[in-house]
C-alpha cells in the first residue's frame, strides 16, 4: 500500500512485507521515498493491546474541518512518528518520520511529508491502512 503526496507526487509512503508471529502483533515495513532520498525501517510493530495508526489516522478524517496545532502518534519503539498538521483549503500534512534505533548512537532519521485531502481521501486512506493492519 503507497499513499502519495498530491502536491508532489514523487514524495511518498509505503507499507509492505506485513506478516505475523501471534495474534498480539503485526509486524510490517514502511518506506519513505522523495526525490534523492529513499529510507526504510523493516520491521515497524503494531501491538494489539496498543494504540495503533489506524485510530490515529481514523480521528484525523473525523476531524475534517480541521484543528489547531500538530498532533502526533508514534509506535512503542519509537522507530515511527507520524505527525499531522491542518492547512486552510481543507488539507493534512502528514509528516512520516523513521528513526531506527532511536536511542542508539549514530542513528539515523529521515522524513517526508505527504498532503492529502481531509475529507474522503483521508477517510479512504485511514481504511486502507486499517485493512493493512487488520491481524
Amino acid at each position: 500500500m503507497t499513499i502519495r503526496c498530491q502536491d508532489k507526487p514523487s514524495v511518498g509512503v509505503k507499507f509492505c512485507d506485513r506478516y505475523s508471529f501471534d495474534e498480539d502483533s503485526v509486524h510490517y515495513a514502511v518506506e519513505v521515498s522523495a526525490p534523492g532520498l529513499t529510507a526504510r525501517i523493516n520491521e515497524v510493530v503494531a501491538w494489539l493491546w496498543d494504540s495503533d495508526l489506524a485510530p490515529f489516522l481514523e480521528e484525523l478524517a473525523a476531524d475534517y474541518r480541521g484543528w489547531d496545532g500538530e498532533r502526533n502518534w508514534q509506535t512503542n519503539d519509537r522507530d515511527l512518528i507520524v505527525s499531522a498538521v491542518f492547512r486552510s483549503g481543507g488539507h493534512i500534512g502528514l509528516t512520516w518520520t523513521l528513526r531506527p534505533w532511536p536511542k542508539a548512537a549514530g542513528g539515523w532519521s529521515a522524513s517526508v511529508t505527504t498532503w492529502l485531502e481531509a475529507g474522503e481521501q483521508m477517510s479512504a486512506f485511514a481504511a486502507d491502512v486499517r485493512r493493512f493492519l487488520a491481524r
